[in-house]
């Protein structure tokens, strides 16, 4: 039996940062590795050809060729159930599961078992999206008991062009919602390149910074049986929710 730890990801395909980032996490752990799989994701918006893009047998069908990978557990290493609300990635996650018998996650199911653990009440909000999908976004996480403190968002909605947000745009945003004191801060897209700031900003501001990348490989390993606290220097959440 493999003593590597295989971790599948579902993928946007206009989706250009999450792979470098999750490789980037997973280098120092030894015999482990991110294997990825991609479905038509290029507009973010609540038009109906946009919500259409996340139709489960696309996603599903995805999933089947990480199962030929023999991964470990698969990740929809992306954030639509953030407007499209939970109960979507928790139908898609069972969906998935009965197709290949492989344990199944999510970003933003992840990101609400570490609020759920961490006993996040009030949490600031950092995104590229527009302020439809930032207001849907905060309707979805009031339901499930979380309130948003504080929020940014950058009106983008072409998914690709979310990886040219800067890093001083997005310190600039997050240092803005940390005003308010959440408990937390999600910076929320995993086409965002926010995992690499978080130690930094977690210092500066004496907050936990959640990223929808991390959360994706916190949920990931949890799902595969494995410690996430093999993952080092990317955040308290690696240290600290186990």
């Amino acid at each position: 039996m493999s003593q590597r730890i295989l971790l599948g990801m579902l993928t946007p395909s206009s989706n250009t940062v999450l792979e470098p980032v999750c490789a980037a996490m997973m280098a120092d752990v030894p015999k482990a590795s991110a294997h990825f799989s991609r479905f038509r994701v290029t507009d973010i918006s609540l038009d109906e050809a946009a919500l259409g893009q996340f139709r489960m047998q696309p996603m599903i069908d995805a999933a089947a060729l990480l199962a030929d990978a023999h991964v470990d557990a698969i990740c929809w290493n992306g954030t639509s159930a953030s407007w499209l609300g939970l109960d979507q990635d928790r139908a898609l996650c069972r969906a998935i599961l009965d197709a290949t018998g492989i344990a199944t996650t999510s970003s933003v199911l992840a990101l609400e078992q570490i609020f759920r653990k961490t006993g996040v009440r009030r949490f600031g909000l950092v995104s590229p999206y527009l302020g439809s999908v930032q207001e849907r976004i905060v309707q979805t996480f009031r339901k499930e008991g979380f309130e948003c403190a504080a929020e940014r968002h950058l009106e983008i909605r072409e998914n690709h062009a979310f990886a040219d947000v800067t890093g001083d745009t997005l310190r600039g945003m997050v240092r803005a919602v940390a005003e308010t004191r959440p408990d937390a801060i999600c910076i929320l897209c995993t086409n965002l390149n926010g995992a690499p700031l978080v130690e930094a900003l977690e210092a500066e501001t004496g907050i936990p910074v959640y990223d929808s990348v991390a959360t994706a490989i916190w949920g990931a390993l949890r799902a595969a049986k494995k410690p996430p606290d093999v993952v080092k220097g990317w955040g308290r959440l690696f240290r600290e929710v186990l």
